[in-house]
């Protein structure tokens, strides 16, 4: 069956999610989302909730697009002015933002103007977001470093405690790249995002298909340093949504290189994350974890089903795999939807619960995330629908 085509129930022994469940969930969706355009007019979600409730900030941030994206899926699946409107607004916003480089030292600039200006483009044509789109290629393509083959993930490129980090998450930016190449006819950007995904399954995948969250390489010589973590356990652990990154960050990389080694990077990845989920399949923050009281990571859990729907568009047909994927996205659907919803907590301006941003900062701990919400929006958009993607 092919996920993103055509709606069968998903199952796993007696779970199901069927076409009418999803179709509930986007209603309840939308209904947030209309709550919340009033208020996050000229301003964005924060990263993260507080006490279930996102403040509102200005577009400096690298997850303000994330908003923007749920209101072109908004768009997407209505067909309603209100949201293009909307999210056509936002876009100018994204286009002050690149011009005037607020907060734009950072690999982040594939989430930003992928979800944002590539999204716009793909849905109405615009020239002008277009034209942005490829102005964001041009300044993340100088945060590449040749020698080495990355791109450096965080901040000014001469300051020494960052230069030559690469993360796992930039595998999910590099769409951004690949899309500027398609184009412009220009492979240098393909070229770019290619050698990155590449040394990202090189040096931020173990022997044994976890991930590092962070890892240095010599900028100059393209020797490689070490594996550090900002987010996971430990240095040595496995961070959830940085695994999920992974997934469905190579699984893109595949897309638009046809490369199979990113398939089966993405299918090791897929296969080590499966293997450590609990029995409600919603991991926890840390894959070291898969009993016991530490906090859930319901956006880690999203991410994951839209990386192994995307995936399982291009297992062949009589690969074993596919039926278990599909499975398990069944299963995180059915999960998400029955018990990490805010239906429980009607004053709360986000869509799912129980999220984690940074444990070791202390951080959005057990809140609503932004990218959570886009991400669970995002699989119930292709589960109903064939949706062509804006990564």
């Amino acid at each position: 069956m092919n996920l993103a085509s055509s709606l069968s129930d998903y199952h796993l022994g007696s779970t199901v999610i069927g076409r009418a469940d999803c179709e509930r969930a986007i209603d309840f969706i939308l209904r947030k989302i209309d709550q919340n355009l009033p208020v996050f007019s000229g301003k964005f979600p924060a990263p993260v909730s507080v006490n279930n409730i996102y403040p509102s900030i200005p577009n400096n941030d690298w997850t303000t697009s994330f908003w923007t994206g749920m209101i072109w899926l908004a768009y997407e699946v209505t067909g309603k002015a209100k949201y293009r409107d909307a999210a056509e607004a936002q876009v100018q916003d994204f286009k002050y933002r690149l011009e005037n480089r607020i907060a734009t030292d950072t690999h982040d600039l594939g989430f930003l103007y992928i979800l944002s200006c590539i999204a716009c483009y793909k849905l109405t044509a615009s020239e002008d977001a277009k034209a942005t789109a490829l102005k964001a290629a041009d300044m993340l393509m100088e945060r590449f470093f040749a020698k080495a083959g990355i791109i450096q993930a965080w901040g000014n490129l001469n300051d020494p405690r960052e230069r030559g980090r690469m993360i796992i998450d930039c595998c999910m930016n590099l769409p951004l790249l690949y899309w500027a190449t398609q184009i412009t006819g220009k492979s240098v950007y393909r070229d770019a995002a290619t050698r990155h995904a590449h040394q990202a399954g090189r040096y931020l995948v173990r022997p044994d298909a976890s991930t590092y969250h962070t890892f240095f390489l010599d900028p100059e010589s393209g020797a490689p340093i070490g594996g550090k973590t900002n987010q996971g356990l430990s240095d040595d652990s496995c961070w959830s949504r940085g695994q999920a990154w992974g997934v469905y960050g190579f699984a893109l990389s595949y897309v638009y290189t046809s490369d199979l080694q990113f398939i089966e990077l993405a299918k090791k990845l897929a296969d080590y994350f499966i293997a450590r989920l609990p029995a409600d399949s919603v991991c926890y923050w840390d894959l070291s974890f898969t009993t016991g009281p530490e906090e859930r990571d319901s956006s880690a859990a999203a991410i994951l089903a839209c990386g192994l729907m995307e995936l399982n568009k291009h297992l062949p047909i009589a690969d074993p795999t596919r039926l278990r994927y599909e499975a398990v996205v069944g299963k995180i659907l059915r999960s998400l939807t029955d018990n990490y919803l805010s239906v429980t907590i009607p004053e709360s301006n986000g869509v799912l619960l129980h999220s984690v941003y940074s444990k070791n900062a202390g951080e959005g701990v057990d809140e609503c995330s932004i990218w959570g919400d886009y991400f669970y929006f995002e699989a119930m958009v292709r589960a109903v629908k064939n949706w062509q993607m804006y990564w």
